[in-house]
């Protein structure tokens, strides 16, 4: 059976302690000078306040109001530059994002672009492979020495067949037989949302999830 609440209350002291404000506990900068003021009213004539304890409990005081202070300023500071920065990167929205990723999730017959971070000039061998490790696509490029070697795919197989739909990854290598190297991917993908996170600003990628601002490469 559902009990029903009195309407009478059996304790009216209870109801108004839980009505009464809270106080303030927190020593403020006039608490502090009226404790001054009544210690040198209650010092010992014979025994007076040294002067420089005096002046110690004042650099204490000061001291400890400047940190809060100090405190208050940061966390305001930090406040407007999380602000600022989460609209520079909303700002992003719409764009292609670089960044270092070698798997990413495609439609059906969607293609990728990124560039391979050659360590030397000489050919270069990038295999598209699925998911189940097979290789899909493989394209033969050329690097002019040690810098970014730009790659697209057009969604495409080798025998021309459209690619299904499903998850991707890039393999770059450099070199021949034993002299045979792996070379770092980096994807395009373009820049969905933007979420703020504990740790920061976060971007979510179309087909690559979600990877921190400091992991972008380069915004086209």
């Amino acid at each position: 059976m559902t009990a029903i609440g009195s309407t009478r209350n059996d304790n009216p002291w209870g109801a108004l302690a839980a009505q009464a404000p809270q106080r303030d506990t927190n020593l403020g900068q006039a608490d502090f000078l009226r404790l001054m003021t009544e210690q040198l009213k209650h010092q010992d004539p014979l025994n007076p306040l040294d002067n420089t304890q005096f002046l110690g409990q004042l650099a204490q005081f000061s001291t400890v109001q400047g940190i809060g202070d100090m405190q208050a300023a940061m966390g305001s500071m930090a406040s407007v530059m999380e602000s600022d920065q989460a609209l520079r990167a909303a700002a992003l929205v719409g764009h292609d994002a670089l960044v270092d990723a070698e798997t990413v999730g495609l439609a059906k017959g969607a293609g990728m672009s990124g560039e391979i971070l050659a360590d030397a000039s000489g050919p270069l061998t990038v295999e598209i492979v699925d998911a189940a490790g097979a290789t899909v696509r493989r394209l033969e490029l050329e690097s002019d020495g040690a810098d970014p070697v730009p790659f697209a795919w057009d969604g495409r197989a080798d025998d021309g067949s459209v690619a299904p739909a499903g998850e991707y990854t890039i393999r770059a290598t450099a070199g021949a037989g034993e002299d045979t190297r792996s070379l770092q991917a980096r994807l395009a993908a373009k820049v969905e949302s933007v979420s703020i996170e504990a740790t920061g600003l976060v971007l979510n990628l179309e087909g690559l999830g979600s990877h921190p601002l400091s992991s972008v490469r380069r915004v086209g």
